[in-house]
């Protein structure tokens, strides 16, 4: 990977990490503990309860994420970045872009999903 290209995905990753940042802000609020004196019929507070759960995976993949691209972008300037970790071979600038935390590249995770 250039220096050209390094930038790119150093850009990349600035910008998913102020995104999940945002993300993980409002998802907090959507988390936060349903009052049991709120006044809402119990299927409603069934629904509400549910919503959060859903909510809650999220905000957790949320925060994985970014502690991912944060790993990223401490690693970007190693020689190893952008390397498959399980065949060695260089992950496609395509697939960095669009997920710059990556470590493998697609035939290997394939093979690892088997």
């Amino acid at each position: 990977m250039d220096a050209k290209e390094r930038k790119k995905v150093e850009e990349t990753i600035l910008r998913e990490i102020e995104r999940g940042q945002k993300d993980i802000a409002f998802l907090e609020e959507l988390v936060k503990p349903i009052p049991p004196d709120n006044a809402i019929g119990r299927l409603s507070r069934m629904e509400a309860i549910n919503t959060r759960s859903v909510n809650q995976a999220t905000l957790s993949a949320a925060k994985v994420k970014l502690t991912r691209l944060k790993w990223a972008l401490s690693h970007i300037d190693e020689p190893a970045f952008g390397i498959c970790i399980e065949c060695g071979k260089p992950i496609p600038l395509g697939r960095i872009l669009l997920i710059p935390e990556t470590t493998m590249c697609v035939p290997c995770l394939e093979e690892m999903d088997e």
